[in-house]
């Protein structure tokens, strides 16, 4: 499958939802499904951070061919550090294991190299989710350390360059 990224607008808050209040998206995420109410603050922190650069931000995964709607992909900065971006991903679970991920995450991290002052690209996963750290160390990730993040595991990998 050919897959494309598009920046999310303000209009595309039906697609996130989609995404975060599924269960089974957010188990290695946050443990549980986010509602509407969190879901549409989170989302206009999303946009927010979206207008900050062009080349960083959260993005549609879509289908080529289709438009139909995958999940999520993102390579995202913090507006007082540009040396250093956060690689996630979310898919809808009919999508999980068809390379989707993998394919987006190349695609990211060759924008990130192309980036002058980014210097290190990292991802948090939970440990036990062993495809994520499959397509982040097949990357070139590495582990860095592991650590709780509300409560929830989390192992911190990084791409320095």
């Amino acid at each position: 499958m050919e897959i494309k990224i598009e920046k999310f607008t303000p209009d595309d808050f039906p697609y996130y939802f989609q995404l975060v209040n599924n269960e089974k998206v957010m188990k290695m995420i946050t443990g549980k499904a986010i509602k509407s109410e969190e879901a549409k603050n989170n989302f206009e922190k999303l946009i927010e951070n979206n207008n900050l650069e062009p080349n960083y931000g959260s993005f549609k995964i879509l289908n080529i061919e289709t438009n139909e709607f995958l999940g999520l992909a993102k390579l995202e900065i913090k507006k007082n550090n540009r040396k250093e971006a956060e690689l996630g991903y979310m898919l809808l679970p009919e999508h999980w294991g068809k390379g989707i991920a993998s394919k987006v995450s190349k695609q990211l991290i060759e924008i990130g190299k192309s980036q002058a002052s980014l210097k290190r690209i990292f991802a948090i996963i939970d440990p036990n989710n062993l495809p994520s750290r499959k397509i982040l160390t097949n990357n070139g990730f590495t582990s860095k350390e592991f650590k709780n993040f509300d409560g929830l595991p989390g192992e911190i990998l990084e791409l320095k360059f």
